[in-house]
């Protein structure tokens, strides 16, 4: 879970950088922190106050899931836009000023946030059910050793960002993107499923692979292939608009 949200978080910042728009990172930084503060709020009421699990555990995870993946498909779609050199350098000219406006900062914030708490809330939840005075300490020493490598990765990945030529990155970001938003569409039906908000129609053709967000239902299939349809139409239509342009100029 960690990883699927740092991912994001790193792509973001990376992103940022490039553009050298560091001016608006700390919407982003913000964006993660306040979720980490949500998310301990989370555990504290799961510990001590209230009783969060059943259809409304589920409803925040599937809701939480399918939200982020449309932001995901969007910034997917509109990064493989800026893939190609002359592309980006034509919208870091025209419109990336404009675009990175206070108010597409509050939406990098809202994004940052939405996408880890999503995930603090689920990881909280599953160790709020497995905690107990007798484990206490193992659990304490896996959370500090998963902290430690998801920091090692953060490094790893911003230094190898940073190398990546513009092209490169923007064309291997808009992949990641577009792949995370099909698992979460999957985690997302799933969510909704058994919470009871949506029918389920097994199916015997489709493996079951949690990581991949990928269930033996007939729901999850059918919107996690429309989704790829999306995805795949959209990158082909936006290539097809830079060859134009290019052979226009």
């Amino acid at each position: 879970e960690g990883l699927e949200a740092l991912l994001i978080v790193i792509a973001m910042i990376a992103f940022l950088r490039k553009a050298e728009r560091t001016d608006v990172l700390p919407y982003v930084h913000g964006g993660w922190i306040v979720a980490l503060l949500a998310g301990a709020a989370t555990w504290v009421a799961a510990r001590y106050l209230i009783s969060i699990s059943g259809a409304s555990r589920e409803l925040t995870e599937g809701f939480g899931s399918l939200i982020a993946a449309v932001v995901l498909i969007g910034v997917g779609i509109w990064m493989h836009g800026k893939s190609q050199a002359d592309a980006w350098q034509r919208y870091v000219r025209e419109k990336l000023s404009r675009a990175l406006s206070r108010q597409s900062a509050w939406f990098l914030f809202l994004l940052a946030f939405v996408v880890v708490y999503r995930e603090v809330f689920e990881t909280i939840l599953f160790y709020a059910a497995l905690w107990s005075p007798t484990n206490g300490a193992a659990m304490l020493g896996g959370i500090v050793a998963a902290t430690v490598t998801l920091a090692v990765v953060a490094w790893l990945l911003l230094r190898f960002s940073r190398r990546l030529p513009i092209t490169q990155f923007f064309s291997l970001s808009s992949l990641l993107m577009a792949a995370l938003a099909v698992v979460l569409v999957g985690k997302g039906v799933a969510g909704l499923q058994e919470a009871g908000l949506m029918s389920v129609e097994p199916v015997s053709f489709v493996p079951r692979i949690d990581v991949l967000g990928i269930y033996p239902t007939r729901e999850g299939f059918i919107l996690q292939a429309l989704t790829v349809a999306i995805l795949v139409a959209s990158f082909w239509y936006t290539s097809w608009r830079q060859q134009r342009a290019a052979i226009w100029v």
